[in-house]
């Protein structure tokens, strides 16, 4: 277990380098949603959203480590992943009746990502947050394995996750006509000049 926690954790990490050049999108369809909203500007984390690149480095991983839950009997699925959704599902139900009877929780903003059956909670938290009775509750979430903590009561110095960054969409303004040289108006050249005998040379003839 602290061999796949480890490989978890370094997947979280992955997007921690620069993505100022592409944009991130959720590729693998994961269930990613808020669930909270009360504390303001709160920091919006990446989530399972990837660059192509790392969706690309990462999908051997995917397929390599989903299936290993089936290979070791502890899945009825032959793939962990294919339990997330539902899991996302039964999760919003526990919200729901967590909101009628522990109702603290919701002074929070936070952010659920359901990933290979682990459930990455992420987000801020005020100061009569129950975190330890509220993580203790998701925990209960039918065929989630693991409720991973990341939360964090002052957003101001620190969060634990990586942040989300919106890359500027591209210019759509339309570019100006390139410039031509001008013609010059076209003249007719001035006329031959004619020249005026003097009164010596008429005096000659």
């Amino acid at each position: 277990m602290a061999k796949r926690t480890s490989f978890f954790c370094l997947l979280l990490s992955l997007t921690a380098f620069s993505h100022a050049d592409e944009q991130l999108q959720n590729r693998g369809n994961d269930p990613f949603f808020q669930i909270s909203k009360a504390i303001p500007n709160c920091p919006e984390p990446a989530g399972p959203r990837t660059t192509e690149a790392e969706w690309i480095r990462e999908s051997h991983h995917r397929i390599e480590h989903g299936n290993h839950c089936w290979i070791e009997g502890r899945c009825r699925l032959p793939n962990a992943f294919a339990y997330d959704h539902e899991i996302a599902d039964s999760a919003r139900r526990r919200l729901q009746w967590l909101s009628a009877n522990m109702p603290a929780w919701e002074q929070s903003t936070l952010w659920i990502t359901v990933w290979q059956r682990w459930v990455l909670i992420q987000g801020c938290v005020g100061p009569q947050f129950p975190t330890a009775k509220f993580m203790e509750a998701m925990r209960e979430v039918p065929d989630a394995e693991r409720v991973v903590d990341q939360t964090t009561r002052d957003a101001s110095r620190n969060v634990p996750y990586e942040r989300f960054t919106k890359v500027p969409a591209a210019s759509t303004t339309p570019r100006p006509p390139p410039q031509t040289p001008s013609t010059p108006a076209h003249t007719s050249p001035p006329p031959p000049a004619t020249t005026v005998p003097s009164s010596h040379s008429r005096s000659q003839k």
